[in-house]
């Protein structure tokens, strides 16, 4: 018997223990606890399937997912597909650049993935949409590499797609890391299609990258559905007080990155350790019932002995005690 990709993913699904397949419910104290997949299962496989499996082990009922596991389920062409969090420049050597057949090649796998994009159904996406609730999984947030430094050069044929793809996955809102130039292009989108973008910053120096208030402030000055994605971790290191940001710009996020960072940008830690309020930013969400997500992105690295897995699991339990 030939198997396609999809008949293999549904027949991985099957293999799932029946004691994972109990719906799972991470809403604690009221606050709804997710998971930014796959990039937190770092090192591990990133099939539909594959990231399913690890959130239903976790007992978590909600997901900031990526976009590249959605395309690549529904048999999407996966050459010109970004590499998760990938930004502008990286990925080469330095002094390196691409050679002429490199640049064709990229360019005809761009058009490609662009054309099965354009022709792929609404449908298609209830059917993963399906997948994922069926076992009880929300996905929250959808979030696009693809926008990363390069919104500007997307088509917005494909902005287009990726909205009918958020909404077709039963997502909120959209999460990516454009430019703050590129936010008034996207919030016109936005506008069009009524649903918010969450943009995610790093520390950064250079006022069109998100760091500090007054980027967030330009986009939303583009457009009300120009939101926050933010990072309590990161804005800590840069010497940001989390708490404060969040009081006041409650009501434009679409959710909150969750992890302990070092102060003066310092290291990942973990959670406990490090001198981001974790534990005080759930118990503010518990408090004024914040309708947004707090969204485990896993980043520091476990100990000798220790797993990935172990290490989110020890998270998932933190939330769940500081919201007891």
């Amino acid at each position: 018997m030939n198997f396609t990709r999809r008949d293999f993913s549904r027949v991985a699904l099957a293999t799932i223990p029946a004691a994972l397949l109990a719906k799972p419910n991470s809403k604690f104290g009221g606050v709804q606890i997710g998971i930014n997949v796959p990039y937190s299962f770092r090192g591990m496989p990133a099939t539909a399937d594959d990231i399913l499996r690890n959130v239903l082990q976790l007992e978590l009922s909600s997901v900031e997912l990526r976009s590249q596991p959605v395309e690549n389920f529904l048999g999407g062409p996966i050459a010109a597909q970004p590499q998760p969090n990938a930004r502008a420049g990286a990925g080469r050597g330095r002094g390196a650049a691409p050679g002429a057949e490199d640049e064709a090649a990229r360019t005809r796998a761009v058009e490609e993935l662009r054309r099965w994009r354009l022709s792929l159904p609404n449908e298609k996406f209830a059917v993963f949409r399906k997948k994922y609730e069926d076992a009880g999984v929300s996905i929250d947030i959808i979030k696009l590499d693809d926008f990363t430094n390069r919104a500007a050069t997307i088509s917005g044929e494909e902005i287009d797609y990726f909205f009918r793809m958020a909404k077709g996955l039963g997502a909120r809102a959209i999460s990516c890391e454009p430019t703050v130039s590129e936010t008034k292009r996207l919030g016109e989108f936005a506008e069009k299609h009524r649903m918010r973008i969450g943009y995610h910053g790093h520390f950064s120096k250079d006022p069109e990258q998100f760091a500090f208030p007054p980027a967030w402030e330009r986009a939303y000055a583009y457009s009300k559905y120009n939101c926050i994605n933010l990072d309590i971790g990161h804005y800590t290191a840069a010497g940001g007080d989390a708490m404060s940001f969040i009081r006041q710009y409650h009501d434009r996020i679409t959710h909150i990155h969750l992890k302990d960072r070092k102060a003066n940008e310092g290291p990942n830690m973990p959670w406990g350790q490090g001198d981001t309020p974790v534990r005080e930013v759930l118990q503010y969400m518990k408090k004024e019932r914040s309708p947004f997500q707090a969204t485990i992105e896993f980043e520091y690295t476990p100990a000798e002995g220790s797993s990935v897995m172990t290490e989110i699991a020890k998270c998932v339990q933190f939330c769940k005690a500081a919201l007891a």
